[in-house]
């Protein structure tokens, strides 16, 4: 037998191949875990645009959004949600929670125009959601009710930025 024959069969094979196994299928747990957390429990949103002025930054605003209270039903009015665009389902928005099932809401038509309003009462499984921003958001006032089954979660947190934490003023 040739030497490296002899050094190939001295090598462990099946040790490698177990150990290559068992960190394989740990990687898959820690995958599965973080899966499930992310999407069951708690996650990271990046939220963006002029909607949620001024509660939310235009450039963009880390939150952290609570998975478990949808589920519970404990969202409630006065709460933010992330929730899945009635308009395209591929999109998800952040909007402030003004009315549950059975209240009567009314809002401002075109408030950039007029003072005219409308009162709905929201249907049975629906909620009522507007951008604080009324005057550059797309909201229930447009799509109508949202059913509880689009809102994915609520936002209990801004990660980042921070308001005043390392905050460079240039006007000094």
């Amino acid at each position: 037998m040739s030497g490296f024959v002899r050094r190939l069969s001295a090598i462990p094979w099946r040790h490698i191949a177990g150990e290559a196994l068992s960190r394989a299928f740990l990687v898959a747990q820690a995958f599965c875990a973080v899966h499930f957390v992310d999407h069951h429990v708690c996650s990271l949103a990046f939220v963006r645009g002029p909607s949620m002025l001024p509660a939310m930054n235009l450039a963009g605003d880390v939150v952290a959004v609570d998975r478990v209270s949808v589920q519970l039903g404990r969202v409630s009015r006065g709460d933010v949600v992330l929730l899945i665009s009635p308009e395209d389902p591929r999109k998800a928005v952040a909007k402030r929670v003004l009315g549950m099932e059975g209240d009567a809401v009314t809002y401002l038509v075109d408030p950039g125009s007029c003072d005219a309003s409308k009162t709905v009462v929201v249907p049975q499984g629906h909620v009522w959601v507007q951008g604080d921003n009324i005057y550059d958001s797309r909201d229930s006032r447009q799509f109508g009710a949202v059913p509880y089954g689009l809102i994915t979660g609520k936002i209990f947190c801004r990660v980042w930025p921070l308001e005043g934490f390392g905050s460079i003023d240039s006007q000094e």
